[in-house]
């Protein structure tokens, strides 16, 4: 039988968060074993991870969470110093992309990509290989948290859902267009379902954008073909005042009549108590998982 001990720590606060990948809180879990004495005891450590920015406000709301901003090569130190036998990283981002699947695994030395290495040098984003070993949780869109906060935030803006039609905009990814695209729809099939509204359109503020205010126009007047006015929501985990106001407020500037004919707020995802819970569950699961023995055998799963 195995106890675990799960002590939540905030830690001190970097003093800038560049634009890169940033940690916002671990937990310590120690597990060991009450019978039989010779089983080994494991140090396991969370650790989640997001992008960077230098928006105070996107900063703050994460620390409204207990998150810090240190980069992850920092708390890999911390963690090895602590002598951590295992870590889960849980990536607070909303679908794949080359993050999780690159980046992350190039920034703690388990993976050698040469795109990833290029930015990482670029940001001077600092490499360091931890002695723990280490498992990677499922991104935001593995349980329905997306979906319920979208829809509770669409609710908040509508007012005749007949006649409006939901925007998302997103940041998105070149290299994963599809899934991104299949995530939004998913969370405007529901949308949809829940509301009434019928018409639905997205767009990009991020990568395949490339910042372009265009974009997020255009999805707005798609719906504006069908419908008398667009309920915006931004799919962004927190706020940035170059994202909400300077790129979707932009796109949203250049709609004729936007002031009767758009509904928007410059909100987030977070702060979200539904994402905050899933986030302590998904991280206690693999933490059990691995004192329990369950990935024992997967040292530096990716």
């Amino acid at each position: 039988m195995r106890m675990l001990k799960i002590v939540l720590q905030r830690l001190r606060t970097s003093a800038l968060a560049r634009p890169g990948f940033i940690l916002f809180a671990w937990a310590a879990v120690t597990s060991h074993a009450a019978e039989p004495p010779s089983a080994v005891d494991k140090n396991i450590g969370v650790l989640l991870v997001n992008h960077g920015s230098r928006s105070e406000t996107w900063r703050k709301a994460l620390l409204e969470l207990e998150y810090t901003e240190p980069s992850i090569a920092t708390r890999m130190k911390e963690f090895d110093s602590e002598g951590l036998t295992d870590i889960v990283i849980v990536p607070v981002f909303l679908t794949v992309s080359p993050h999780t699947f690159d980046d992350i695994p190039t920034i703690i030395g388990k993976k050698i990509d040469p795109q990833s290495l290029e930015m990482l040098k670029i940001q001077k984003i600092e490499r360091y290989t931890p002695k723990a070993h280490f498992v990677l949780a499922p991104n935001l869109d593995f349980p329905g948290v997306l979906k319920e906060n979208v829809l509770r935030r669409a609710k908040r803006l509508s007012t005749d859902p007949a006649n409006e039609g939901l925007v998302l905009i997103a940041y998105g990814d070149e290299t994963y267009e599809k899934e991104w695209a299949d995530l939004l729809a998913g969370v405007g099939d529901y949308v949809k379902t829940n509301t009434g509204m019928a018409a639905y359109s997205h767009g990009w503020c991020g990568h395949i954008a490339h910042y372009d205010p265009a974009k997020t126009t255009n999805a707005i007047e798609e719906v504006l073909k069908t419908k008398k006015k667009a309920v915006v929501i931004p799919v962004l985990v927190a706020h940035d005042e170059n994202f909400q106001i300077k790129i979707i407020g932009g796109g949203i500037a250049k709609v004729t009549d936007n002031q009767s004919r758009v509904a928007y707020r410059p909100d987030s995802i977070l702060p979200d108590s539904n994402i905050e819970q899933w986030v302590i569950r998904i991280a206690c699961q693999y933490a059990r998982e691995i004192a329990d023995g369950r990935h024992l055998a997967s040292a530096h799963r990716q």
